[in-house]
């Protein structure tokens, strides 16, 4: 509590430190209940317990990555637990460090470059805090953030209220007339982390039109069991690292120098100990450190047996994402 106050810059920030955790917590209206018996509210069970899961069983975001296709056999998870505003911050920072990538288009005929993001980090942040946001903290399923190469996908629960028309949700005119969790919003607003005023569609429709993608689809059903946020991917991002004639295309991602090198001598599905010796590297434990693990990270390599980490048949192949980095890098070496 002492720290979102500091964050926030809340005057009550400086005599914090100074009151019990009862009287904090009822300046902060997170506690109730009388004297002789406090309790915590929800909301302070939310963003200030180690654990809300305990009480609000789903409490979580589950970040799923379908390398072949959400159709395919593979996907690697990611499940962020914890008080509201560190998963919310912490899921957002993943993705964009793993799943984001930026493509340069350059043009023959001007000197400007074009730069476009498979999926813009702006949207995606809306999209996924108001899921925090509007879910519904009595259902047990986790927000679940869904990425293939074609679209990002922030599935939540329930729908949004009925107060909203089918119609004006598909066109991104919905605006609610009421509002599920108030003081989650509170909070979040005071964090920066939304606006609270129905702009949230608003914001996601200029955001993905300025990167010059397609339009988002906002989904859900009759019965408002579930609501669904569509990003398509730009259709440019997915070709990115070819060249077609009059334009070049090269994807940027930030990796180290170990990395690099570490892309260079992949060659198929390897082992450990076969790209440890390509390198001619000895010490398994710093590989796996410096090289290994930051490859994974940064979306350029991936385990052919993820769900078995430890298995003696692990093999490591580069992903995409690291063909499209090796293709754009070798492309600027001839040059």
């Amino acid at each position: 509590m002492h720290s979102f106050l500091q964050e926030v810059g809340s005057a009550l920030a400086e005599d914090a430190t100074d009151l019990p955790i009862e009287a904090l917590g009822r300046k902060m209206n997170v506690v109730g209940g009388p004297a002789e018996s406090p309790w915590p509210k929800n909301v302070g069970l939310m963003f200030f317990s180690s654990a809300p899961e305990r009480f609000f069983p789903g409490t979580q975001i589950d970040v799923l990555w379908f390398p072949e296709g959400a159709g395919g056999d593979r996907f690697d998870e990611k499940i962020f637990k914890g008080p509201l505003a560190t998963i919310t911050r912490e899921s957002l920072a993943y993705i964009q460090r793993n799943y984001l990538h930026e493509t340069v288009i350059k043009h023959a005929d001007r000197a400007e470059a074009t730069r476009i993001w498979n999926f813009p980090f702006a949207a995606i942040e809306e999209a996924l805090v108001n899921a925090v946001y509007h879910r519904s903290y009595e259902e047990r399923d986790p927000i679940e953030v869904r990425i293939s190469q074609d679209e990002l996908v922030i599935l939540s629960f329930p729908g949004p209220d009925r107060s909203i028309r089918m119609e004006d949700l598909r066109i991104g005119r919905a605006v609610s007339r009421r509002y599920r969790n108030r003081r989650i919003g509170e909070f979040l607003k005071e964090l920066d982390l939304t606006e609270g005023r129905s702009t949230g569609i608003p914001k996601i429709l200029k955001v993905m039109a300025l990167n010059g993608s397609p339009a988002p689809l906002f989904e859900t059903d009759e019965e408002r069991i579930s609501y669904v946020v569509r990003l398509p991917a730009h259709p440019q991002s997915q070709s990115a690292g070819v060249n077609s004639g009059e334009v070049t295309m090269e994807v940027t991602m930030e990796v180290t120098m170990e990395v690099a090198a570490l892309l260079k001598v992949v060659d198929g599905d390897m082992s450990r100990q076969e790209l440890q010796t390509a390198m001619g590297l000895k010490n398994a434990d710093h590989f796996r450190k410096a090289y290994i693990l930051p490859a994974i990270a940064a979306g350029a390599l991936e385990m052919t047996l993820p769900g078995q980490p430890n298995s003696r048949l692990q093999r490591y192949r580069l992903t995409s994402r690291g063909h499209q980095w090796l293709t754009a890098n070798n492309e600027r070496g001839q040059h």
